[in-house]
């Protein structure tokens, strides 16, 4: 089976699970619940290539270990965080620009898109489980930066969460651990992750899918991820107004004087 086939092989079932996010969610009166099955997405989507596949050497296994331990880890943190919380306020802005039937557009304009999203910027795995060529140093070297890519989203968010659990830090701003160095170290985690999936992917022969990391970075520089979060966020939080001062907005480097 060539890449292409398995890659489309995908889609329905990743789409069969943004309605049963839709399902849940729509049951708890909290779009923001699709966070949580943003990694399922692609751990499905691994699955299918897994199983298509027939899981073809070292490569598979690594790129399905890799996933899986992603996967998981974020999944759990964002159920445990999110799942008796308020919904997120971009979700509810989201909710208020396209009242009435929300409930029913939201099906296509959050969980149907990030489930396509997500089905696209799989493509390097698709690639690297569909290859027949022998594992290489390209391989190592993509795993090393996706492996470092999760143990750094993992710190950032057990740091944030610890922080979050004291109440002598409300309204504060952390700033100290990795949190030091990136205001958005669990991004540059994710863009890390990407980038090395895509290097397996070129060991696998699949230079191609080189859409797939671009497209992680734009979503996660300019509309998901940074550009959103910090749209009016100097607002809501003026001490954050310092931080963004001082410190890297994605890429980590030694804090400036403000």
């Amino acid at each position: 089976m060539n890449v292409l086939s398995l890659w489309t092989m995908a889609l329905a079932p990743m789409l069969a699970l943004a309605l049963l996010a839709w399902t849940v969610a729509t049951a708890r009166r909290n779009a923001g619940l699709v966070d949580i099955f943003w990694s399922l997405f692609f751990l499905a989507g691994s699955a299918v290539y897994a199983a298509a596949s027939g899981m073809r050497g070292p490569r598979a296994l690594l790129v399905l270990a890799l996933m899986t331990v992603w996967s998981a880890r974020l999944a759990t943190y964002l159920a445990a965080r999110n799942w008796n919380a308020p919904e997120d306020h971009r979700y509810r802005a989201i909710r208020a620009r396209n009242e009435p039937g929300f409930v029913w557009k939201s099906l296509y304009l959050v969980f149907g898109l990030q489930a396509v999203l997500a089905w696209l910027i799989s493509a390097p795995l698709a690639a690297a489980f569909g290859s027949d060529r022998l594992i290489s140093a390209l391989d190592v070297l993509g795993a090393l930066l996706a492996g470092f890519g999760i143990a750094f989203e993992a710190v950032a968010d057990a740091q944030l969460k610890r922080f979050k659990a004291d109440p002598i830090n409300a309204g504060r701003v952390l700033d100290r651990g990795v949190w030091r160095y990136t205001r958005h170290p669990n991004y540059f985690g994710e863009f890390c992750l990407w980038w090395g999936l895509y290097l397996i992917a070129v060991a696998a022969g699949a230079w191609w899918t080189a859409f797939a990391p671009l497209a992680m970075t734009l979503l996660l520089l300019k509309v998901s991820g940074v550009a959103l979060l910090e749209r009016d966020i100097g607002e809501r939080r003026p001490a954050y107004r310092q931080y963004i001062a001082r410190t890297n907005a994605f890429f980590p480097g030694p804090r400036r004087e403000a």
